[in-house]
């Protein structure tokens, strides 16, 4: 029987076509890890280096970003599985872990709260701070708060919460009362901290000051990647290669200036209020061995489960073991 050219070409052209000859010739997609984030959150800087420089399909993964409202959402969408990764405190996690829980966390940032005030201002100490009015965000029971608390009272006798005028509020309303002199000092996230320093203020005593002076021999990172235990343990390399993702990135903020000012629109910040936060994240790039960090870490749980109690870390008097992920090998 005889064939035409043309017939076996269509015929190659239509087997080319099936399904199957594309699944064949399709490369396997990279495993996906949707990290949970607040939208104008400072972790969205380290994740868009990531994306843009492709640090995560260099590694064999693929990061996507879930944009959240707010803190407590991520920790619902965390716990329910709908999400790989958040970046959370080891506080939280120990937390969960003490009630069933399987989080765990790696180390993201030692970037802490710091009491700012103005330069000029006649405060130059602790006890300087009696019958000040100062903001504190995060709450009665944020860490910094309780770490500066506890300095306070053990190396000077004072009860700041009795001895000054403490208002809590959001952190850039308190930073706006403190530039207009509403407040005498405020205590913010790093970030604020950062901005007002560009803006003229000066740093009092930070929560890393207090840490160490209450026993921590190095800085501790505030802040860690969070992630299900079972899911890490049974994909490591995919945990791996995004903490090595993490890590490039992060390398690159270190080194680079022309990334930051890359990142300016979504820092929203320019000049010197953009050197300053650049200058306040790399000293926050954690580089410690994990073990130092965590030896630490337990250290500050017992002295923040004394100052804050129940209502902060629950009936547990001692850090969880496995709060910091160690991978099984």
């Amino acid at each position: 029987m005889n064939i035409s050219r043309r017939a076996i070409c269509a015929a190659a052209l239509l087997a080319a076509a099936s399904p199957l000859s594309f699944h064949a010739l399709a490369k396997p997609s990279a495993p996906k890890i949707r990290v949970g984030v607040l939208r104008f959150g400072t972790v969205n800087w380290e994740l868009d280096t990531i994306k843009h420089n492709r640090f995560d399909a260099a590694n064999g993964i693929d990061v996507e970003i879930v944009y959240f409202a707010g803190e407590d959402a991520t920790n619902v969408a965390m716990l329910a599985g709908d999400l790989d990764m958040i970046v959370s405190d080891w506080l939280w996690v120990s937390r969960q872990r003490s009630q069933g829980a399987d989080l765990t966390l790696a180390p993201y940032s030692t970037a802490v709260g710091a009491i700012m005030v103005k330069q000029d201002a006649p405060i130059r100490g602790i006890p300087d701070l009696v019958g000040k009015k100062i903001g504190v965000t995060g709450g009665s029971l944020d860490k910094s708060w309780l770490l500066i608390q506890g300095l306070a009272r053990r190396d000077h006798k004072i009860d700041l919460t009795t001895k000054s005028d403490i208002v809590f509020g959001a952190p850039p309303l308190l930073s706006e009362k403190a530039m207009s002199g509403e407040l005498d000092a405020v205590l913010n996230f790093w970030h604020f901290c950062a901005r007002l320093e560009a803006k003229g203020f000066r740093r009092l005593i930070g929560a890393d000051d207090a840490a160490r002076a209450l026993g921590a021999s190095g800085p501790v990172s505030a802040l860690g990647y969070v992630f299900h235990e079972k899911w890490a343990n049974e994909t490591p390399d995919v945990a791996l290669n995004f903490l090595r993702s993490s890590g490039e990135a992060k390398e690159l903020l270190a080194k680079s200036d022309a990334e930051w000012r890359r990142l300016a629109p979504i820092v929203r910040a320019e000049g010197r209020e953009l050197e300053v936060l650049r200058d306040r994240y790399r000293e926050g790039i954690p580089n410690r061995p994990l073990a130092e960090e965590e030896k630490d870490a337990a250290k500050l749980y017992e002295v923040l489960a004394e100052l804050g109690g129940e209502k902060l870390v629950g009936e547990a008097r001692q850090m969880a073991p496995g709060t910091f992920w160690a991978l099984k090998t």
